[in-house]
């Protein structure tokens, strides 16, 4: 019996120095992530503009995730076998966890959204996905170069944009509550239907449709 042999790569295809050489800008950091989120302004607590609430989100929200999509294959039996054929794409919900602070304008801006899509009274809301849907972005940054100033945000790179079209809340997580919690912080996570989404590199032309 014979084996077929691995293409050679070159005698030095397994060093550390050539992993290291594809390594393109060191790596990207799962901590250097900045997401924006538009509100029906409706929803927005008394006394915070969409201003304020979007400053607050992207410093609060602490984690989150670049956005997924499936497509579910089809499969056509054929003489015992299944062919496989590409299916409809689905776009995943994309969740957030935030830093809840003492005015609650997040959280208080999340729960006003929801009441407004189902009113908890008498489950009256908002029918028109216009209305009530909005959109999200997330940001992949990048490090600054160690000879660049770090005093504006125009020197941090940004090496991957995702906008997120259509998005509203259907969960807003409990927020745990305890006479032992003494060193933590509150937060709280947020589930959000995402209709399709578009991701842009990071001169912001858009790579995948």
């Amino acid at each position: 019996m014979s084996f077929q042999q691995i293409p050679n790569s070159g005698s030095d295809g397994r060093f550390l120095d050539n992993f290291k050489g594809r390594m393109s800008g060191g790596g990207v950091r799962g901590n250097l992530f900045e997401c924006e989120i538009a509100f029906p302004t409706i929803v927005l607590p008394n006394g915070i503009t969409e201003t304020n609430i979007t400053d607050k989100i992207k410093f609060l929200v602490k984690a989150s995730s670049l956005p997924a999509s499936t497509i579910t294959p089809i499969s056509v039996p054929f003489r015992g076998r299944e062919l496989k054929i590409a299916g409809d794409r689905t776009f995943e919900p994309w969740s957030v966890t935030v830093i809840n602070d003492t005015d609650f304008s997040i959280r208080g801006a999340f729960e006003r959204w929801i009441n407004y899509m189902s009113r908890s009274l008498d489950n009256a809301g908002e029918v028109n996905p216009s209305t009530y849907q909005r959109d999200a972005w997330v940001y992949q940054l990048g490090r600054a170069a160690m000879n660049t100033a770090v005093d504006s945000s125009d020197t941090i790179p940004v090496l991957r944009a995702y906008h997120m079209y259509g998005v509203f809340p259907t969960n807003v997580s409990a927020i745990p509550v305890s006479y032992a919690d003494n060193s933590s912080i509150e937060e709280f996570t947020v589930d959000l239907q995402v209709q399709y989404w578009e991701a842009y590199n990071g001169n912001k032309g858009i790579e995948v449709q």
